[in-house]
């Protein structure tokens, strides 16, 4: 079994009490503490990457962030999943030999640039590009962008993951979806779906599980947590 075919099989048959958790490395150092922690895979989240090199979310150059995805794959043995934004204007054949080389085996792309969504038909017909062209070879990630830039309603984020799913995607994810919307997202949608827990004190896996998620990612989250311990210790040296 390929990598790739062991990642995918990491999302069948989960349930309510143990969906998939996907703690997000920065770094090739926290990848390996990860893994060796025991998580069996990986994903990357493009914020936490972009600031161990030193950027702002969003600004990565794109040859910088498949770099930083390779050492990070290098560094260990389980499958990773990278975060490549919005695909960084690359065609579909292009940005999957990329994400291919890095040794990644899933991506997770975003339906929205600078805080406004795309046009959702053409979006999935992107999507299915990336399918085409990825084969079984990648597990896509499709996020759905609409809570994250302020559309409320359920309903059009189903919409959307409906177009997702038609068009190859593995998985949706509804980022920054409330916790008491999560239930009637996963009667609404077919397949894997992901939910985020962004800050300490935010919902757990759990909890996340129980209502509806199927896989568990932290975004930048865990980066940030761990740059706030360094402060912590920087400060107490300067005392």
């Amino acid at each position: 079994m390929s990598k790739a075919d062991a990642f995918r099989a990491l999302h069948r048959h989960r349930t309510p009490d143990d969906p998939l958790v996907l703690p997000g490395p920065w770094d090739a150092a926290s990848a390996r503490v990860f893994a060796e922690a025991g998580f069996p895979a990986l994903a990357t989240p493009s914020a936490g990457v972009a600031a161990s090199l030193g950027y702002e979310d969003g600004q990565v150059p794109a040859d910088e962030m498949f770099a930083a995805v390779a050492r990070i794959v290098r560094a260990v043995d389980v499958p990773v999943s990278a975060d490549v934004e919005g695909g960084y204007g690359l065609a579909p054949g292009e940005l999957v030999e990329r994400l291919l080389e890095t040794g990644a085996v899933g991506c997770n792309l975003e339906d929205s640039e600078k805080g406004v969504l795309k046009d959702p038909h053409r979006h999935a017909e992107w999507l299915a590009e990336v399918r085409a062209a990825a084969g079984d070879r990648l597990f896509v990630n499709a996020r759905v962008d609409t809570f994250a830039c302020g559309v409320a309603d359920p309903a059009r984020a189903i919409e959307r993951a409906a177009l997702y799913v038609a068009a190859g995607a593995d998985c949706v994810y509804p980022i920054k979806a409330p916790l008491e919307v999560l239930p009637l997202l996963r009667a609404g949608i077919q397949g894997p779906v992901n939910a985020g827990v962004f800050t300490e004190d935010g919902p757990s896996p759990a909890e996340l599980g129980a209502r509806g998620a199927t896989r568990v990612t932290f975004g930048p989250g865990l980066q940030r947590r761990a740059t706030h311990a360094l402060r912590e210790i920087a400060g107490r040296l300067l005392r």
